[in-house]
């Protein structure tokens, strides 16, 4: 049996953007019948707030759209590459600071801006064709999902709002690499042939207040 997909998103402190991207994209994840085939987490850059949970403006946003959230922070480290198929990054100096830590060139082109899977995002790209530049600097800075940390209750509605419009493509993408894989390991000898892979839910509607 093939080992999960492994996806960590990763922001600052790993209180407020990237639990919140790990909450959306388990859900939808859940929706699409993937859960048993991809494990999602999340880590900060720091370990300022390691072992807190997650802000509350964070949990409110997350609970008045319906997702299910739990979560305590941690901080990324880079041993960690070794068993991720992707780290997802939510600004590009997040980008630029776990190419850095990356300790191979292999595993700095696991590491990828959430937004760049936007439909029409600049840069946008599939799990294999992820740029392998250690710099960032192939990324536009508009693609960050801005820090909510020290504004109001809409800064993070608006986080919310980014995310959900890259959940679609990044799915995309990772249904893309099990497949892949799952083409792969039918190729192998001794494997059991795979089952297909579940039909994808369409996003879900949600009304804005």
């Amino acid at each position: 049996m093939n080992a999960p997909f492994r996806i960590c998103f990763v922001c600052t402190g790993n209180i407020c953007r990237s639990p919140m991207a790990e909450s959306v994209i388990r859900a939808h994840l859940a929706e699409d019948g993937l859960d048993g085939l991809v494990e999602v987490d999340s880590a900060g850059t720091g370990g300022w707030h390691e072992g807190d949970g997650a802000d509350p403006r964070t949990v409110a946003v997350l609970r008045a759209g319906g997702y299910p959230h739990a979560h305590t922070a941690r901080q990324f480290h880079a041993s960690w590459f070794d068993h991720l198929d992707l780290v997802i990054a939510l600004d590009s100096g997040h980008l630029r600071e776990l190419r850095d830590l990356a300790p191979t060139e292999q595993d700095a082109a696991k590491v990828r801006l959430l937004r760049s899977y936007e439909k029409g995002a600049a840069g946008a790209a599939g799990p294999d064709r992820l740029p392998g530049s250690r710099s960032g600097s192939d990324l536009a800075d508009d693609l960050d999902v801005p820090d909510p940390y020290y504004g109001g209750f809409e800064g993070f509605e608006e986080c919310l709002q980014m995310i959900e419009s890259a959940s679609e493509g990044l799915l995309a993408a990772v249904r893309a690499a099990l497949t892949a894989r799952t083409a792969g390991a039918a190729r192998t000898p001794g494997h059991d042939s795979p089952r297909g892979l579940p039909e994808p839910h369409r996003p879900r509607d949600k009304e804005r207040t």
